[in-house]
């Protein structure tokens, strides 16, 4: 489920998303407060593939799951993303609602029905690009696909590339490896 509201505060959504059940995750992007259910273990296990073949890649890279980030947007930004790829450390000593600037890369997985997920690919996609995060991932379980954007240049990725579930999808730099998608589902 999905509640569109334009004229939230930043103050009133930290209120709701702090009240909201565990079932829930609450999120303010692009100016809309987004509701949707929490994750299940599939879309956990598509996260930590993802994450273990970066790790693999760089050990000194983590994949910090449902990870709360400031994402600068209008008029302000609040995610809870499924994955978030950085240094280790980067994270120590940050609230919450960190700050996204050591984000290396940023990973959705769709869940819920197909209408929720054009959240992941265009309302997300367009509130990350406009952060300035390197690359987005999205592992799109409606589609059978794997979709990686990068180069954010003014508000927009610059390049994209997909593959389907079972192929290989060259990642962008800094990471420069083929993700192996065929534990994916």
């Amino acid at each position: 489920m999905t509640v569109a509201q334009t004229d939230v505060t930043l103050h009133e959504f930290e209120t709701l998303a702090a009240s909201a059940p565990e079932s829930l995750r609450v999120e303010l992007i692009n100016g809309r407060v987004l509701v949707t259910p929490a994750p299940d273990g599939d879309h956990d296990e598509n996260v930590m593939s993802v994450g273990d073949q970066v790790r693999a890649h760089d050990p000194g890279l983590r994949m910090y799951q449902e990870r709360g980030l400031a994402v600068p947007a209008y008029p302000a930004g609040r995610a809870r993303v499924d994955g978030a790829v950085a240094p280790l450390g980067n994270f120590r000593g940050q609230p919450s609602w960190a700050d996204a600037s050591g984000v290396l890369m940023v990973v959705e997985v769709t869940s819920g029905s197909e209408k929720d997920a054009d959240v992941d690919r265009v309302d997300k996609r367009d509130a990350y690009a406009q952060a300035a995060l390197p690359v987005y991932l999205l592992v799109d379980r409606h589609r059978g696909e794997v979709v990686v954007h990068w180069e954010p240049e003014g508000g927009r990725y610059q390049y994209s590339g997909k593959a389907v579930f079972g192929a290989k999808l060259r990642l962008p730099e800094p990471f420069g490896f083929d993700l192996d998608t065929s534990d994916l589902a």
